[in-house]
């Protein structure tokens, strides 16, 4: 299948209504030419934490959110985007309980990566781990056995806890390749278009590197990946929080990539009222890119940034951000850290508020995503120019709670009746269906505190003038009767 160059919408199952049904419902009484570009849904599978990223499996949907058959019947309006956490599973999954239970002797052990199957007898070597780069201090939690009496020491990259809610996945393991591909094949059932494939740089364990994106093994296993996905017809997002350098190789390699670099120099271009870095970077990235500005998460900065940012001048951005109510995600490993040791691993806001909350700003921010080469997606909360949920973060005790409101209907209701929503929806449906935005992109010269971009083809084209310092924004475009027209965002 080829993606559609329009407007995705990402969301969790019960964050728009309460639940699939209901997103259902508010999709096609609002936004059925808005988000023609599909529909990402946050993972709808039952799970033992981070929100839907500890899954227990994915042949199942969470009954509070629905089920298959909903999912099939939102894929049957919408193409539907859904995250596959390809390095790990829960540790309540039944595949991971009945290893704890039967030890060695479960038909499941093999999915899991004992220790010994990295270090010989299964004795961590510190000088090992301190080349890593780790998501919690060891990465490896332990647990009793009940048959056996004994203890195993497992592979967790991810988790909060102690041990790990998130279990790794031995990839390269015929019985994790026989899992992963039933799991893709009842996606292909239902409807599923694309699959997000979340942590796979994470998915090579290998003595004397970081454990992080270890080249050339990541390449056998994408290779493998994606002839499934061919099979099958579906399209594969690989998502890769790295150095820009790594996304590139992906990109080369003809992966899509996530953009985790725009909506930084966006928002930085905005506030310093600067094209400066922005420009910089609209003329050197891959175009085969999916957009965002927000997320479940936060605004990226290391280590996607890395050698990108003065973190001086990123200081200033950051402390600006939490000014206006953010809270941050710091970067653990001292030697990833800046040397000036600046160790933001991304900001936590909605997009509406790190902007001050200013309409203008904000459709200027929503104007550059859409303007820049790839398929944009807009977040439930950015959709709706939703601001700070700083009581949630106080309720939960979870940063990244402030970007992550539950919407009722009725709540939806009256966030479409927002001005600066009407605005955004009116620009999407620009987005969407002007024909210049599958031609040839440029950058066009222009004074410092200004961003003109042009999309052109054939007879057709379609220009974006930004004033940085008032942040107006126009654009200009030919009509179907070939007369100029002047929209004003």
């Amino acid at each position: 299948m080829s993606l559609k160059n329009q407007v995705q919408l990402i969301t969790y199952p019960d964050s728009m209504g309460g639940d699939l049904k209901r997103l259902l419902q508010v999709l096609r009484k609002h936004f059925v030419d808005i988000f023609e570009g599909g529909i990402h849904i946050l993972p709808p599978f039952p799970s033992s934490g981070d929100r839907g990223f500890a899954p227990l499996t994915y042949l199942e949907i969470e009954p509070e959110f629905g089920t298959w058959e909903d999912i099939r019947a939102i894929g049957e309006q919408f193409d539907i985007l859904v995250d596959l956490m390809v390095n790990h599973i829960s540790r309540q999954s039944p595949y991971f309980q009945d290893f704890l239970e039967k030890g060695r002797a479960s038909e499941s052990a093999d999915l899991f990566i004992t220790l010994d199957k990295i270090w010989e007898n299964g004795e961590p070597v510190q000088a090992d781990i301190e080349k890593m780069f780790l998501r919690r201090p060891l990465p490896y939690s332990s647990f009793p056995v009940s048959g056996s009496g004994g203890v195993e020491k497992v592979w967790t990259t991810f988790g909060k806890t102690e041990p790990s809610e998130q279990i790794d996945l031995d990839v390269h393991s015929s019985l994790t390749r026989q899992l992963l591909q039933s799991f893709f094949e009842n996606f292909k059932k239902h409807n599923v278009k694309i699959v997000r494939l979340d942590a796979v740089g994470y998915v090579i364990k290998k003595l004397g590197t970081s454990c992080f994106f270890v080249e050339p093994d990541i390449y056998e296993f994408l290779d493998w990946i994606k002839e499934l996905a061919d099979s099958l017809e579906l399209e594969l997002l690989p998502e890769v929080h790295a150095h820009y350098s790594t996304q590139y190789k992906l990109s080369e390699y003809g992966c899509w990539i996530y953009d985790f670099i725009l909506p930084y120099r966006v928002l930085e271009a905005l506030t310093g009222k600067s094209n400066t870095e922005l420009y910089s970077y609209l003329q050197t990235r891959p175009h085969k890119q999916f957009t965002m500005l927000d997320c479940h998460d936060g605004i990226p900065v290391m280590p996607d940034l890395d050698d990108l940012i003065d973190t001086k001048e990123a200081r200033k951005l950051v402390d600006l951000c939490v000014e206006r109510g953010a809270n941050l995600s710091l970067i653990l490993s001292e030697e990833h850290k800046a040397a000036d040791g600046f160790d933001v691993h991304q900001i936590r806001c909605t997009y509406y508020s790190a902007l001050n909350e200013d309409d203008d700003a904000y459709l200027a921010a929503r104007a550059i995503q859409f303007f820049t080469p790839g398929i944009p997606q807009v977040y439930y909360v950015g959709l709706l120019a939703g601001m700070n949920d700083v009581e949630q973060v106080k309720a939960t005790g979870e940063g990244r709670e402030i970007n992550r409101h539950n919407y009722t209907v009725e709540e939806i209701e009256q966030g479409l009746e927002q001005e600066v929503v009407k605005r955004l929806m009116k620009l999407i449906r620009f987005r969407n269906s002007y024909s210049a935005f599958g031609g040839v992109f440029h950058v066009l010269d222009a004074a410092k505190d200004e961003i003109r971009l042009l999309w052109e083809q054939g007879e057709k084209y379609c220009k974006l003038y930004i004033n940085l310092q008032t942040y107006q924004t126009v654009i200009e475009y030919v009509d179907e009767n070939g007369i100029a027209v002047t929209y004003l965002v």
